[in-house]
């Protein structure tokens, strides 16, 4: 059976291979963007089909992906890793635009009411890189990194107001390839039938809204995606920053008909929107930062060559060092970072000036970065199609579930992770393990928060923002009981132990939630330093003494949750991650 193909790309790499492109790297990129366009996660079979790579290469390519932890291998599937978001993050830290611009997007949608988003030009196609959504029944789906079709957008006639006679010609091309939007799997199919009489009316249509874009300044997008889903767009423009005509980005308000016409959208809030684009003109043409250092495996060369020596050693043939080594040039760009020479990104990666010359050359084949006449390099939108849409939206428990897998693998007891809410902790995520007697707890659950390991740990996370007697006056309102004879209750008592958790860092809970049950708990912190989870381990009294939970199991824990929190920063650094 023949390969099954791509959906047509919207952006195919220019030309002929380079003779210098990194094979390998190219493999790679290969594989990341199939796990991609499947939503994250294929069988081995389906990417030997979609890839067209000979099974052991596949092989090859995804041992390297997941000693990188880019890639996760469950069963027979390949599942994309919170961890691969990094690369997303070095584009979007180094474009400076969710970072300076996101929190203004923030105040526009909470004045408005309405979501806002920010989306760039990539192609002939508009990707987003913030959205600031209101919770709704009917709400904005779409996410960071989601590739649009410029004709079925706000945006797209802002955009393509600046293009030249080749990229119009392209985007015809790519229209009459893909008549079905197939290459863009964030929209729903394509009904031209219903708009402006059919293919090529609508494409004339668009060069006629392209056209008076130009002189508006402003864009409309009058239920082009789905019906009910209209936008209102205006663009952003330094000149520093893009060519001539070519918004650096484009800032939208999102609405519905049923609150909205597109008429009475513009007419509304036009003036507002606006306003806030000229501060958020003003806001990016302050000076950047310093460069950002290289990532893990490490900046400097004898890191990375450490690393890399020793995942040959562990994975023999099965890893690939040039991949390896080409996937760290993107995390070379960051904040300060957005425009690098060679030798900056060789010095960032700990790379040799030629073997970082090579993957760059190889990324600009694909489109992943472009050069520029001053001999620097930057990241281009189209990073953020290997994987970040597919993992925006990752919560904490599936951020935590394959590490409480493994914890609980090594321990050979239940582990689990929960939240507090209100006055009880709620079990989000759990592993167990499989014992004629086990702790039978399943993932909803919520017990008291007073009487359970994870929930102390929970309890003196509150002493950042709590005082001492007020945290004993919250105790009190609990009206703690006694659930076994060992259960403390006392709110000045419990305050104490919970000071005692705060210093230690962890928490030990014995037979107070029920006889014979002991746990130990420590917590998780999101990026901020604040306390927004717990890990525990539980057992039967009988399986381990005190002294050996805080020999075997404490030092586990503890690296499970540095495991959660490392992921938790990578994927919370421009997202919102859900706690449950």
């Amino acid at each position: 059976m023949p390969p099954a193909p791509f959906p047509p790309s919207p952006f195919p790499p220019a030309g002929e291979v380079p003779a210098e492109a990194v094979k390998p790297l190219m493999r790679g990129i290969l594989v990341l963007r199939a796990l991609s366009d499947a939503d994250g996660r294929a069988s081995i079979g389906t990417l030997v089909r979609t890839t067209g790579l000979a099974r052991a290469t596949l092989d090859r390519v995804v041992a390297t992906l997941a000693r990188m932890g880019y890639v996760r291998l469950t069963g027979h599937d390949a599942v994309l890793a919170p961890r691969l978001m990094e690369l997303g993050n070095a584009y979007l830290s180094a474009s400076r635009l969710p970072g300076r611009l996101g929190p203004l997007a923030e105040r526009l949608a909470d004045e408005l009411d309405e979501s806002v988003s920010l989306a760039v030009p990539d192609g002939d196609g508009i990707r987003f890189v913030h959205q600031s959504t209101r919770r709704r029944a009917m709400s904005l789906t779409f996410r960071i990194g989601d590739l649009l079709p410029a004709e079925r957008t706000a945006p797209g006639p802002l955009i393509a107001a600046g293009w030249t006679g080749e990229e119009w010609a392209r985007w015809r091309a790519r229209r009459a390839a893909d008549p079905e939007d197939l290459g863009f799997p964030a929209v729903p199919p394509r009904d031209d039938g219903a708009a402006y009489g059919g293919r090529t009316g609508h494409a004339r249509r668009f060069e006629e809204l392209a056209a008076r874009a130009r002189e508006d300044g402003w864009a409309l997008d009058d239920q082009l995606v789905e019906p009910g889903l209209i936008a209102l767009s205006v663009p952003l423009h330094t000149p520093s920053e893009t060519r001539a005509g070519q918004p650096v980005c484009v800032a939208s308000v999102v609405s519905h008909t049923s609150r909205h016409s597109a008429a009475s959208l513009r007419e509304t809030l036009l003036p507002r929107l606006r306003a806030a684009v000229a501060r958020m003109e003003r806001e990016l043409a302050r000076p950047a930062g310093e460069p950002a250092a290289g990532r893990l495996p490490g900046s400097g060369r004898s890191a990375l060559a450490a690393w890399t020596g020793a995942s040959k050693q562990e994975l023999g043939r099965e890893f690939i060092e040039s991949l390896a080594r080409g996937l760290t040039v993107p995390t070379a760009f960051g904040e300060g970072g957005h425009a690098l020479t060679l030798s900056a990104v060789a010095e960032a990666t700990g790379l040799a000036r030629a073997t970082a010359r090579r993957a760059l050359i190889t990324l600009e084949h694909l489109g992943y970065v472009t050069a520029a006449p001053d001999r620097t390099f930057r990241l281009t939108p189209r990073v953020l199609s290997l994987g970040f849409a597919a993992l925006s939206r990752t919560t904490l428990p599936q951020i935590a579930a394959p590490h409480l897998a493994a914890l609980a693998g090594r321990v050979q007891d239940s582990a689990s992770l929960a939240v507090l809410v209100g006055d009880d902790v709620q079990y989000t995520a759990r592993v167990a393990t499989r014992r004629i007697m086990n702790v039978n707890i399943t993932t909803g659950t919520r017990f008291p928060a007073y009487a359970t390991s994870m929930g102390r740990v929970l309890l003196a996370g509150l002493l950042d923002a709590l005082s001492y007697d007020e945290l004993i006056a919250r105790l009190a309102r609990a009206e703690p009981r006694a659930l076994t004879r060992h259960t403390v209750t006392r709110p000045t008592e419990l305050a104490a132990l919970l000071d005692g958790v705060r210093r230690a860092g962890y928490a030990l809970v014995d037979e107070e939630l029920e006889e014979g049950l002991r746990s130990i708990a420590v917590p998780v912190v999101d990026g901020t330093g604040a306390v927004v989870a717990a890990v525990n381990v539980a057992m039967h009294t009988s399986r381990r003494d005190v002294g050996a939970c805080l020999a075997e199991v404490l030092p586990e824990l503890r690296a499970t949750a540095a495991r959660v929190e490392a992921d938790l920063v990578v994927v919370g650094r421009f997202t919102r991650v859900p706690t449950v």
